[in-house]
């Protein structure tokens, strides 16, 4: 009866890179391999295969990490001072507690000659029609072909961007202009029309590599060096083989991630769409090592064909199906006609509904009647909108980006999860060979570029697992693999279920109870009251079972929930089915609209006998939790640190509109912060801000709500330390945090000061990033788990981290399948003063604090739950996420409307009696 935490995706349309299933369900992570799945997206059926990577083989620590240079380095750090408040701490130390273990890392190292490169700006000319990626990129691939890119010595000698930045191996002639004529890759050649185009090169800087390996070594005087400019012409260098435009070229979707045909056979996913392999690839600086990280990926392609019948696949695979999302930004070729066209969207007309005067035909005619009088095509489906798709061809090689659907989510994660011993022999076959890695490719000799192929060999340590604490009358309680039991365990503090009623969403599901006096649904409330009052809770019978059915689909599924005879303190939500609408419908009316708390289960798993009382267990969690108990805290010697002096843990996060959102759809920010000495509470503050914005916009207030929250939690005492793990930040955006967050979180302190004391807790700040693509594996049994992943608890801080911050990689679940995912975390400011071992130990603890799940979380729990709280968020502004908008998005001040519109449905949040409670778990 393990409870685990449910699956989540935040929306955020990325490629899935090489990424395993586990807690949070952010993405898919690594994969089984084998079979296909059916056009309909049937089911995929993988090869399972458990092994370490490489078993067997001599794997040997890099010597770089033996010679105690890193320790040496870190040593010398005591004496400096930082330059000021906003940079970044520096390492403190390396961590020694845990069971030593040696790990394979997916970085492969990268030799580089002390000399320059030369850095230049691209611009073309004239600029109209080259916002086109496409175009662009056929630009540069015919200026390659050009007599004076030889003649100039380029040939050979430069690797470039395809668009503006171009890194060349020796000194380039200045001016240096480069005329192309246009033509398009079908067509024979230029013709008298063709488009003329001017490269012009212009020189920008000098790049001295010898200053990175000088960083790299820790030389003095170059802590604060800034290297970007090297990395970022040594990626364009390393991308210039899979990038080429020559046979065998990769398609680049995002950054540095390259998609081959010929790396695994497409898997299809359904809808018109199908899963292509590809490999990530990006410099990294390391301790005395230039290091390239490589990772699998995978992402949706369109399947290449007619236009018509993909839509009308597309359409039986997506309920409520909007064409336009899959259409809109394909490119096509009309087989009438033979010219190339991108699709910029679909109307709402069908071709025998649009009319036009055709003076050819002698009259008014329909789109329909046209096609088969003028050129003898009888369209097959004159009932789909119009874009010419029956005589329409999706050409090859274009990634989808858009929202997958739930039936294509489902295949893909299937096809994307692959073992570690999978991926990893992926990468060191295919991967090293199709990114050009194994045998130099010719870009790399002409910059005397050389990278290993094999895995980079380090240095890892499995923390202790903590102890747990219940409330009393509770068994022991055992951990295995991150993971325990809910029976025979109390929960730390039993709220009281009363007031309740159970809410029936009836939508023509399979698993649905025939009505209120259905003698199962009597049957299954009462076993989920049972299972609530054995883990400790007080319940009381629900004083009414409310039942809506759902036809048709726009009806309002809160009518119900009004029908009431008096406003209930909590409900419990029976679903059909696990639609998203009626789900985020159902959070939004009752928490910004009725102000009462809810829990929604689906009817096939609560009725059904097998799993039963695991699921009733692990709902029961959620409603302990929602009001206000404690599910369980750390033991009292893992709580010692947190309880030497008051402390404040803090999550915030900020998640971002998805593809198929309104354009200008607002972003959700979040803080959540504990109040309570068990560290098992963390009401949120929610706001909206401007769209895409990382940063959160009105920290300080929101601070300073969650810190009058503790204080009045507390008998009025502020905490001494506040602690925040900031999710969702980029590596790019470090400096960002110290220098916009920090400052609010310090101006949210002074509101605090007195006429006789100012209020200056300590503050430390950790970023926490799951979207990298850091991977360990095992190189024996001794360091991993039954699927070949680093077992739970497994923590590294030398060989990939940075070269002088405080950084370290910790995975502190265990993953359900696939190739698992550390967190890596990022110490921005320490007031605190922590140690390696201290903080690695603290966030490993905390871990195990997640309230929904039996089980350690892969992220610490204070992020996570403002990820959550985000996510909730989300559902108050669930039409502009599904790009259905009242603003007429042609006004010049559209983006201000939209955002006008979002906070008419935001209805101020949460304000009610459940503003202070852990609503949004």
């Amino acid at each position: 009866m393990s409870n685990r935490g449910g699956d989540r995706g935040r929306g955020r349309g990325a490629p899935f890179a090489g990424r395993g299933f586990g807690d949070r369900g952010r993405g898919f992570r690594g994969g089984r391999g084998g079979g296909a799945a059916s056009e309909r997206g049937g089911k995929y059926r993988p090869l399972i295969r458990f092994s370490i990577f490489s078993p067997g083989t001599t794997a040997n620590i890099d010597a770089r990490l033996l010679d105690g240079s890193d320790t040496a380095l870190v040593n010398s750090f005591r004496s400096l001072n930082l330059n000021s408040s906003t940079e970044l701490p520096l390492r403190p130390g390396f961590g020694s507690i845990g069971t030593e273990v040696k790990l394979r890392a997916n970085f492969f190292p990268v030799q580089i000659p002390r000399r320059a490169l030369y850095e230049y700006d691209v611009s073309i000319s004239p600029t109209a029609g080259t916002s086109n990626r496409r175009v662009k990129r056929r630009i540069f691939q015919l200026a390659e072909k050009t007599p004076e890119w030889a003649s100039n010595g380029l040939q050979g000698k430069v690797a470039h961007d395809h668009a503006s930045k171009l890194v060349a191996a020796s000194v380039l002639p200045q001016p240096l202009m480069i005329r192309v004529l246009f033509f398009d890759e079908d067509e024979p050649g230029p013709t008298k029309n063709s488009k003329e185009y001017v490269l012009t090169i212009n020189f920008v800087q000098n790049i001295d590599t010898s200053h990175l390996i000088n960083y790299l070594a820790g030389q003095e005087g170059y802590r604060g060096y800034d290297i970007l400019p090297i990395i970022s012409a040594l990626n364009i260098i390393l991308a210039a083989h899979p990038n080429r435009t020559t046979a065998g070229g990769g398609v680049l979707v995002g950054r540095n991630r390259f998609f081959f045909a010929s790396a695994a056979p497409p898997v299809p996913l359904g809808g018109g769409l199908e899963a292509l392999r590809g490999f990530y690839s990006s410099v990294r600086p390391t301790h005395n090592q230039l290091m390239v990280n490589v990772n699998v990926c995978t992402t949706a392609f369109y399947v290449p064909g007619n236009l018509a019948d993909a839509m009308k696949t597309f359409g039986r695979a997506s309920y409520g199906a909007r064409f336009t999302a899959f259409a809109k930004g394909v490119r096509i070729k009309t087989t009438h006609l033979g010219y190339k066209k991108s699709v910029k969207s679909v109307t709402n007309l069908t071709p025998s509904q649009h009319k036009f005067d055709c003076a050819e035909l002698k009259g008014v005619v329909s789109v329909e009647t046209y096609f088969l009088k003028k050129y003898g095509i009888r369209l097959r489906y004159p009932e789909l909108p119009l874009v010419d798709v029956e005589v329409c061809e999706i050409l090859p090689n274009q990634p989808f980006r858009g929202k997958l659907s739930d039936e294509c989510t489902s295949v893909m994660i299937t096809a994307a999860a692959k073992w570690p011993n999978i991926n990893a022999e992926t990468i060191m076959s295919a991967g090293l060979t199709e990114l050009g890695f194994r045998t130099a490719a010719p870009a790399l000799k002409s910059f005397g570029i050389s990278i290993g192929t094999e895995m980079t060999v380090l240095p890892g340590r499995i923390l202790p697992t903590p102890s747990l604490s219940y409330g009393a009358g509770s068994a022991p309680v055992e951990i295995d693999k991150a993971s325990w039991n809910l029976k025979r365990l109390k929960f730390l503090r039993c709220s009281r279920l009363t007031n309740w009623v159970v809410f029936c969403v009836v939508d023509n599901g399979r698993d649905e109870f025939s009505g209120p006096k259905d003698p199962d649904l009597k049957k299954t409330v009462d076993g989920f009251a049972q299972t609530c009052r054995n883990n400790g809770m007080v319940v009381d019978p629900p004083f009414t079972v409310l039942y809506a059915k759902l036809t048709p689909k726009e009806q309002d599924d809160s009518a119900g929930i009004k029908t009431a005879s008096k406003k209930p303190s909590f409900v419990l939500v029976i679903l059909s089915n696990g639609d998203k609408h009626i789900y985020s419908g159902i959070k939004y009316l009752c928490d910004s609209w009725l102000d009462i708390p809810t829990v929604c289960a689906h009817a096939g798993k609560i009725r059904q006998d097998k799993g039963q009382l695991a699921y009733f267990a692990n709902v029961a969690l959620k409603v302990n939790i929602k009001l206000g108990g404690a599910n369980h805290s750390l033991d009292k010697h893992s709580m010692s640190w947190l309880h030497r002096m008051p402390t404040m843990l803090v999550g915030i996060d900020v998640t971002h509109p998805g593809p198929g959102s309104v354009k200008g759809t607002p972003s959700v920010a979040a803080v959540v912060a504990s109040v309570d000495i068990d560290f098992a509470q963390y009401p949120a503050s929610m706001q909206l801000q401007e769209s895409k914005k990382e940063m959160v916009t009105n920290l300080a207030s929101m601070m300073v709500e969650r810190l009058e929250l503790f204080k009045k939690r507390n008998r009025n005492r502020l905490p001494d330390r506040v602690i925040v793990y900031r999710d969702g930040v980029s590596e790019g955006q470090l400096p960002t945090v110290v220098a916009e967050e920090m400052p609010a979180m310090h101006a949210a302190f002074r509101k605090f000061h007195t006429a006789t004391q100012k209020y200056t807790p300590k503050l430390t700040i950790i970023v926490c990033g799951k979207r990298h693509h850091t991977r360990f594996y095992p190189t024996d049994e001794k360091g991993a788990d039954q699927n070949g992943n680093p077992k739970p608890g497994t923590v590294v801080d030398r060989g990939v981290t940075s070269v002088y911050h405080f950084d370290f990689f910790l995975q502190a679940h265990a993953g359900l399948k696939g190739t698992t995912r550390p967190t890596h975390y990022y110490v921005v400011h320490d007031e605190i003063g922590f140690k390696a071992d201290e903080l690695q130990t603290l966030t490993h603890q905390i871990s195990y604090l997640y309230a929904r799940a039996t089980k350690a979380v892969s992220l610490a729990s204070p992020a996570y739950y403002a990820d959550m709280a985000c996510e909730r968020g989300r559902c108050y502004i669930h039409k502009l996420l599904h790009n259905i908008t009242n603003v007429n998005l042609n006004m010049v001040n559209a983006d201000q409307e939209v955002m006008k519109e979002a906070e008419q449905m935001w209805h101020n949040g949460v304000s009610g009696q459940m503003k202070d409670t852990m609503f949004y778990l």
